[in-house]
């Protein structure tokens, strides 16, 4: 049998593909699960800073319709943070879909690094040089002196001013919870209520009490809930006098003895409490970065 060449066998193993990865080597920092306007993996902010954060956004969203998240890292690992910053875009998708009217605000802690990721219906408000203003003259002279709270706070009110200034389509107004920016909506959210208190309430008490008293009931405890919602003795008495009516009479129209008629339930009932999403916003590597 012939023998093979020693330095044959050393080049066909040179070129095997190594088994064991580089020395060094890393996985990806994951992007966190989108769940609020303000992300903080970090414990920063306090729970006080983190509301008041959420809170002037929910209502710059509910008044303008464009969406800024905040999102704050330890760092972002093997990559840059501009790198980061288009995954979690590309994850979270801030802003309207075919708006794209989204901003991310991402700090890297430990890297002392942040990114302001812009969409594409904000380049003409948000340019490159406003961002790396807003980036360089107000974020990080607030982050060098430690006070992160602060910097976000400013960082997000110059976003705001400029976009304010941008031509952009009117938000949808969406029925929402009192104290989400959300409380124009208040006429669908309590003839909800209503709705669900006649159907489910008022049937049981009609069972148990007889008509006139369950109606009593269901619409005393109606009024009262409208009352603490919206803090208006018209609404709630406009909305007590119709769960009164509507139990003495036997339910709601489209309910059937026995039972309600399946199909619609939960119409207009505002989903996900606690949670945001984003609107399918798109990005295209627009912002600045800056370092403190």
């Amino acid at each position: 049998m012939p023998r093979i060449p020693a330095a044959w066998i050393a080049a066909f193993v040179w070129l095997l593909p190594s088994p064991v990865p580089a020395a060094g080597a890393q996985s990806e920092v994951p992007v966190p699960r989108l769940e609020r306007r303000v992300t903080d993996l970090t414990g920063t902010l306090t729970p006080a800073e983190r509301s008041a954060l959420e809170q002037k956004l929910a209502a710059f969203e509910q008044r303008k319709g464009s969406q800024i998240a905040v999102l704050i890292v330890p760092t972002t690992g093997e990559e840059t943070i501009e790198q980061y910053g288009i995954r979690v875009v590309d994850a979270w998708r801030p802003g309207r879909e075919g708006v794209d009217d989204g901003v991310l605000l991402l700090v890297a802690k430990e890297d002392r690094a942040l990114r302001l990721e812009v969409g594409y219906g904000l380049e003409g408000a948000l340019p490159d040089a406003t961002a790396n203003r807003i980036v360089e003259d107000i974020v990080v002279p607030r982050f060098r002196e430690g006070d992160f709270d602060a910097g976000l706070h400013a960082g997000i009110e110059a976003m705001i001013r400029v976009i304010d200034g941008e031509p952009l389509p009117e938000p949808e107004r969406t029925v929402g919870w009192p104290g989400d920016g959300a409380e124009e909506g208040w006429p669908g959210s309590l003839l909800t209520i209503g709705f669900i208190l006649v159907v489910v309430v008022g049937s049981v008490l009609r069972a148990l009490f007889g008509r006139l008293p369950a109606a009593v009931i269901t619409g005393g405890l109606t009024g009262a809930i409208a009352w603490f919602l919206v803090a208006s003795l018209l609404a709630a008495g406009v909305v007590a006098f119709l769960a009164f009516f509507f139990t003495l009479v036997g339910g709601m129209p489209g309910q059937r003895r026995g039972g309600y008629r399946g199909g619609a339930w939960g119409a207009g009932w505002p989903s996900g409490r606690g949670g945001w999403s984003g609107g399918g916003g798109g990005f295209g590597g627009g912002g600045a970065s800056g370092r403190w």
